[in-house]
């Protein structure tokens, strides 16, 4: 085996279809260790996929004690990164990649962070898009945008999942089916849907919306949108964002985000996430960016390149707590509007 030895705590969709095929594309860098999850069959099948003699388990806690495994990729349900990220960390792996989002709660990422710094084991979150080559190029030559900027927007309108991780792998065993989110006019249920929304979709750009916008200083507007998705203004300062999703829908796809400053507009154009499509197009003042290379394998290699020592971390761990205080500060502002009785 050559390179980096990753062990991937969670097996399903996120693993099979968007980190293996983006190891894959980086065989000298890195090769799959070990796989866990709570259904032994899944982590077997996932394993054997990857290559011959990996290792298979039930227990996080058994991965982590496998010496083969360097770096350790968290991949599991939101509620368990906290716990999993924090004993990667106390077991002095190499590395932690956390899938987003870094933990569900602000004193879970501030445990994590703490464990980070105790151990010296970097953390990176896996948002994908802060590390798209395009948007890294854009971010490195709008000129004054960040100071002029007076209007952003984030739209999301995306088919079923499932279409793209299809298009991407023939998944080990169907993903168990999300519950039904109940009485859609009780208000708990609609802030409930709203944060989810918010923690598993708009964190994806949240990162990016507070290169811009550095504090929320208001949510000024924020409704759940069915069968799922949401409408979000916040305001910080006299600049103003709008977070905008919607899905399932029976149309192409359209991922982009938007910033207007004095003169000048940014425009992104964001791939699918499951499918290896290059990175994001990225437009302003008549210059275009875009790269075969996409987020996910940025990030890969990013991480390497820290591991290896020869760069710091583009993010801090800090800079994680931080882009978690923000996306929960508009889960938390907009929950507050639903249950004030927003209509």
């Amino acid at each position: 085996m050559t390179g980096f030895g990753v062990g991937l705590i969670g097996a399903g969709p996120v693993t099979q279809a968007i980190h293996l095929p983006a190891l894959a594309t980086m065989p000298e860098t890195f090769h799959i260790a070990h796989v866990m999850d709570v259904d032994q069959s899944l982590a077997e099948q996932v394993a054997a996929r990857a290559g011959d003699g990996i290792a298979a388990s039930i227990d996080y806690r058994r991965l982590l004690n496998d010496p083969a495994v360097d770096v350790v990729a968290v991949c599991s349900p939101h509620q368990f990164h906290a716990e999993q990220v924090t004993a990667a960390c106390e077991a002095g792996k190499r590395a932690v990649l956390c899938e987003k989002p870094l933990a569900t709660t602000l004193d879970e990422a501030e445990q994590i962070a703490d464990a980070a710094r105790r151990s010296g084991v970097p953390v990176i979150v896996g948002t994908m898009h802060a590390y798209d080559p395009a948007w890294q190029a854009a971010r490195d030559n709008w000129g004054d945008l960040a100071d002029t900027v007076s209007l952003v927007r984030s739209a999301i309108y995306i088919p079923p999942n499932d279409e793209f991780v299809g298009l991407s792998t023939e998944l080990a065993a169907p993903p168990a089916p999300l519950p039904p989110p109940g009485d859609f006019t009780d208000p708990r249920i609609r802030a409930g849907v709203l944060r989810a929304g918010i923690l598993g979709l708009a964190i994806h750009n949240t990162p990016l919306v507070r290169q811009l916008l550095p504090t929320v200083d208001q949510v000024l507007d924020a409704r759940p949108v069915t069968p799922f998705g949401y409408r979000i203004t916040i305001r910080s300062g006299p600049r103003t964002a709008h977070l905008l999703a919607l899905l399932p829908g029976q149309w192409s796809p359209r991922w982009t985000f938007d910033a207007w400053g004095a003169g000048d507009h940014l425009h992104v154009e964001f791939p699918p996430s499951y499918v290896l499509a290059g990175s994001a197009s990225a437009e302003i003042g008549g210059r275009r960016w875009a790269t075969p290379v996409n987020g996910y394998q940025a990030e890969w290699r990013h991480l390497a390149d820290v591991v290896k020592g020869t760069v710091a971390p583009l993010f801090s761990v800090d800079d994680s707590v931080a882009d978690l205080r923000y996306a929960l500060a508009i889960a938390d502002g907009a929950a507050d509007l639903l249950l004030e009785g927003q209509e």
